[in-house]
């Protein structure tokens, strides 16, 4: 399985999101990105991540960061589990685990695990963690001291 490191190239992808639109990294050159990969839309830890992100939202937006949920479901999954929990996170579906695969956060049986990767402007990865059990997750705090280290890494 990849698994790409800090200073390498981030995989681009090219994956469709909730209101049907289409996100690919490289659209996306020139701003910092957080990828969020998650297990799967209403599970109990997966819920209150993105509601924890709902709650920040404030906080999340003075980031001034992409960020982007990705797990295996499809967008209509992605799309109610938004609804129902009034997530403002944008989900990304990767029905195919291609781009958990090439991030190197696919666990045994298929699993996606836990994942935060901060991508810099230019593409490079900066920042990753990929939990093993995945019953923890990184809140807008835990992000936001990532985010100041990985800016603080870029000469």
């Amino acid at each position: 399985m990849a698994k790409i490191e800090i200073g390498h190239r981030a995989p681009d992808f090219e994956l469709t999101g909730t209101a049907g639109d289409v996100y690919r990294l490289g659209d996306l050159r020139g701003r910092w990105v957080v990828l969020a990969f998650y297990p799967g839309d209403f599970t109990p830890v997966c819920t209150r991540q993105f509601c924890s992100y709902r709650d920040a939202d404030d906080h999340l937006a003075e980031l001034d960061a992409k960020v982007l949920g990705i797990s295996p479901q499809s967008v209509a999954s992605h799309e109610r589990f938004a609804a129902e929990h009034g997530l403002t996170t944008t989900l990304l579906a990767d029905p195919d685990h291609a781009t958990a695969r090439a991030y190197g956060c696919l666990g045994p049986g298929g699993l996606v695990r836990r994942s935060i990767f901060i991508v810099d402007p230019e593409r490079i990865l900066r920042y990753r963690h990929t939990a093993l059990l995945g019953l923890r997750y990184q809140d807008v705090e835990h992000l936001a001291a990532a985010l100041a280290t990985a800016r603080g890494s870029v000469g």
